[in-house]
């Protein structure tokens, strides 16, 4: 069986400017902040996510897309 491997970019969307940013998760914490580099507004997870990729990111964080637990649980 071949070990799982994360994607591990996801590209941010700001929610107020709309501006993207591909950005490297990590996979050893949470990111439950995150500046954007455009307007520089301060993002924060949605109600029910685990951190700011689940919510605005291309792409979830390496926990859910493993195991579909979210990077905090």
């Amino acid at each position: 069986m071949t070990p799982f491997k994360p994607v591990l970019e996801s590209l941010l969307t700001c929610p107020h400017c709309g501006h993207r940013q591909l950005e490297t998760m990590p996979t050893d914490a949470c990111q439950w902040f995150y500046e954007c580099p455009h307007c520089h507004v301060l993002l924060k997870p949605k109600p029910g996510d685990c951190c700011v990729y689940c919510s605005y990111g291309s792409v979830p964080c390496p926990p859910v897309q493993e195991n579909g637990k979210g990077c905090c649980s």
